[in-house]
């Protein structure tokens, strides 16, 4: 049997949750809570109807409901039809901010629909400014939604009940269908966003200048995610994902784009990461690449290492090089990723692009073999083991270009990242052969333009010379940023890159300062005071 709220605590409750409201009066059950809650976490919308469309409560009963716990009657609005008279008493921006719907007029009398009642303070107003006592009705807010939203639309037409209600049942049914993923993908290229994410129990986002914005549309559902996953993957990647639990792929829609794609499983549940893939390889200076690097890109052997965070623009980076080197040298390239993301065409060079999990197992199988290949220069997307860097150190030493992708906080720690990842006994022949094969190392940022207008590469440079070998050699890779000066011919720090924007009016001062290493050094460099 259904408990009744006695008086004291009808006022207690006001300030309670509906869905406790409900299961503390015995109108659902705590499980059924459970499940709704989950559902609003997953599509949206007001709990209310999300009660209503799962079948755990009435219409009448919601109605019922609210009327004794609020202690005024209660308004059907599907049952009512509206004259557009009525609804000329209040504007329409009044009525749809403050979610009330006049329903009936006569000359002392307003009767109000709204969707707190007990709101005073708004009911105290209306009184004086309309002159007419104010009666308020409470209404469930998703039938006030559908209200406003047909006002909206055609002010001057009959509010009746049974278009109300046709416009209450599009929107719920509208909660649980997720936009078309092409629509998603044009929205992000259109969007100049660097990503965009999916994951259940929110809305698709998009990431702008580092930082997450959600889409203004329902929170996705794990059976979303899914088919978005099974529309990114061939039926032969699907099975081998299920597998994995991870898959990377290069996905092109030759009206949209082509996108780096990243699935992923958490929580039992499928996430999807996508990155935009450049069409068109813009220039060194569209990416304000020095040109300095061109004159390293040229040279016939060496290694050259690029560090940075994730979505710093490292790939796009390692892609100019290699458009450089194609557009400059009759050589044979071969590049190992993962996935390939931005297709090079045959200019003066070969170049072979083969795709982690697509032409090769993993990193390690396609160097092993890269020699039999008679490459001239060697791209490795990112270096993540001891064999992988080796075999790199071994074809820097033997007349081929190596150039790779490192994860390092900076241009200076990259060298005993590496050295560090083999055991003690090798460490030695490592340093060496990286003193000797080592052409540049490259750090970088990412820093937001002044103008708002996407972000503006800050690039921090080491580069082999006679000291710097030295110094690895002698075991003093950790001294490299001290012993050298800031500015110097061999060295740039991040600092002094980020601080040389800032002069030239590029980026704002806080944006650099929140990317600085050394911040006071920033701030002498630029000459503001923290």
């Amino acid at each position: 049997m259904k408990k009744k709220p006695t008086t004291g605590q009808k006022k207690s409750a006001v300030k309670q949750r509906l869905g406790e409201l409900l299961l503390e009066f015995g109108h659902i059950s705590s499980q059924q809570l459970q499940d709704a809650l989950k559902r609003q976490t997953q599509v949206g919308g007001q709990l209310g109807s999300i009660l209503i469309e799962m079948g755990m409560i009435s219409v009448d009963d919601l109605l019922d409901f609210l009327s004794k716990q609020l202690g005024v009657p209660s308004a059907n609005l599907f049952k009512l039809d509206v004259d557009p008279s009525v609804l000329k008493v209040l504007p329409v921006d009044k009525i749809t901010s403050l979610k009330i719907l006049p329903i009936a007029v006569d000359d002392s009398t307003i009767t109000l629909a709204m969707v707190n009642p007990q709101d005073f303070v708004t009911i105290s107003e209306l009184e004086f400014s309309l002159g007419r006592k104010v009666k308020p009705v409470v209404v469930p807010s998703y039938m006030m939604e559908a209200a406003t939203r047909s006002i909206r639309s055609n002010t001057k037409k009959k509010l009746t009940g049974r278009v109300l209600e046709k416009v209450a049942k599009a929107t719920l049914d509208k909660m649980g269908k997720a936009p078309r993923l092409v629509s998603l993908l044009r929205y992000l290229v259109k969007s100049g966003a660097s990503d965009m994410l999916f994951t259940a129990g929110a809305p698709p986002s998009i990431r702008i200048r580092n930082e997450l914005n959600r889409l203004a549309m329902a929170p996705l559902t794990p059976a979303d995610c899914e088919k978005y996953a099974k529309e990114l993957l061939p039926d032969s990647d699907w099975n081998e994902f299920l597998n994995k639990n991870d898959f990377d792929i290069g996905v092109t829609y030759p009206e949209i784009g082509r996108f780096r794609v990243n699935i992923y499983r958490q929580r039992s549940s499928i996430s999807i990461a996508l990155r935009p893939v450049l069409d068109t390889m813009p220039s060194f200076e569209e990416l304000n690449l020095p040109e300095w690097l061109k004159e390293f890109c040229l040279k016939p052997q060496g290694l050259i290492l690029v560090s940075g965070p994730a979505g710093h623009g490292k790939s796009t980076t390692l892609c100019a090089m290699v458009d450089y080197i194609n557009s400059c040298r009759r050589c044979n390239i071969i590049t190992l990723e993962d996935p390939v993301e931005y297709l090079h065409n045959h200019r003066k060079s070969n170049i072979n692009q083969r795709e982690i999990g697509r032409d090769t197992p993993s990193f390690v199988e396609g160097i092993r073999h890269v020699f039999r290949q008679s490459p001239d220069v060697i791209v490795l997307g990112e270096m993540r083991d001891t064999e992988t860097f080796e075999i790199a150190l071994q074809a820097a030493n033997t007349g081929h270009m190596v150039i790779s992708t490192v994860h390092s906080d900076n241009s200076t720690s990259i060298i005993d990242r590496v050295i560090n990842m083999f055991e003690p006994h090798q460490q030695g022949l490592i340093r060496l052969m990286l003193a000797d094969s080592l052409l540049l190392s490259l750090s970088q940022r990412l820093v937001p333009r002044k103008n708002r207008q996407g972000r503006i590469l800050a690039m921090e440079k080491l580069v082999n010379s006679y000291r710097v070998k030295n110094l690895i050699r002698e075991e003093k890779a950790r001294q490299i940023r001290a012993q050298l000066q800031v500015g110097a011919e061999d060295f740039t720090s991040m600092d002094s890159a980020i601080a040389e924007l800032y002069n030239k009016n590029k980026i704002d001062f806080e944006d650099g300062l929140a990317l600085a290493e050394d911040q006071n050094l920033y701030s002498e460099l630029t000459g503001v005071t923290i």
